[in-house]
């Protein structure tokens, strides 16, 4: 089996309300793990990450971009939000937008799908093309079903515009929960819980492997098994499909990458003495990282 690379991304981060993002966790105990701000705000990385193999260049989510009216970023906490920092990370990795072969979104949501399109700016001045135009776009079918046509709950959570530009790039993928990538070596973990058909992408190395967390593990936080959060559509699942997950792969040889972790960008998980997972490797970053 070929070796990969792997690389985190950061991207444009945000800034979010922590009691909604911790769900049922009372405010005593989520402030020591991540301080808030002035307003309750806690910082989230909205990371990518990049897998190299032979031609291939895999980018899994391309995180929540710049693409934003201003009054909406300043809403929704993003930082940077003139700049598109997915493609200055892929640019100080020697990347153009073109060498991108495959674009894996876990779901639709603006967080992790917005840095498909430019910035405001760019968009303002006529050009709203998707990025990575030599890319195929890669969404479940449950996912993109529910993008189509959103709860009320979550509609806000949607871009309008993406959906119709995926169609018409004539380069969209709907994959089935039986298919996989690369012979097999790229698979998905489905989840419900946080919104329907999230798939998680899990990449298989020679000696370790990678398991995309998305919003079902959005950090190291959210690892402890009851810890959900206030936009997850049942919590309760959520904590059934986390169990389910680490039950299904060998915590000892995979790496679970956090999206939302503002200060980790991966690590492996294991039980501590009180039978509680937690993380136990952490990776602050990583850069071309040979698996």
């Amino acid at each position: 089996m070929q070796d990969f690379k792997f690389s985190s991304l950061k991207g444009n981060s945000q800034k979010l309300d922590g009691g909604a993002m911790f769900g049922n966790a009372p405010r005593a105990m989520w402030e020591k793990w991540i301080a808030p701000d002035e307003l309750g705000r806690i910082p989230l990385a909205c990371r990518s990450f990049l897998i190299e193999f032979g031609e291939y260049k895999v980018l899994l989510e391309t995180g929540i971009g710049a693409f934003f009216e201003p009054k909406l970023a300043d809403r929704f906490g993003v930082q940077d939000a003139d700049r598109h920092i997915l493609k200055e990370e892929l640019q100080n990795l020697g990347i153009k937008e073109e060498e991108i072969t495959h674009v894996v979104l876990s779901h639709l949501h603006f967080d992790h799908a917005g840095g498909l399109l430019p910035t405001y700016e760019e968009i303002q001045k006529g050009n709203s093309d998707l990025l990575f135009p030599k890319a195929q776009y890669f969404v479940g079918e449950e996912a993109w079903e529910r993008a189509l046509k959103p709860h009320f709950r979550d509609r806000a959570s949607f871009i309008p515009m993406l959906t119709e530009k995926l169609k018409e790039s004539g380069r969209l993928q709907i994959l089935k929960p039986e298919d996989s990538l690369f012979d097999g070596r790229l698979s998905f973990f489905y989840s419900e819980g946080h919104t329907p058909g999230q798939m998680l992408a899990h990449f298989e190395g020679e000696q370790e492997s990678i398991i995309f967390g998305g919003d079902l593990i959005p950090g190291r936080h959210w690892v402890h098994l009851p810890i959900s959060m206030g936009y997850d559509r049942f919590p309760e699942r959520v904590i059934e499909e986390k169990q389910k997950l680490y039950e299904n792969y060998d915590l000892s040889k995979t790496y679970l990458c956090f999206t939302h972790d503002s200060e980790i960008c991966a690590g492996k998980i294991a039980k501590n003495e009180k039978g509680k997972y937690q993380v136990t490797e952490e990776l602050a970053s990583a850069t071309r990282k040979s698996f």
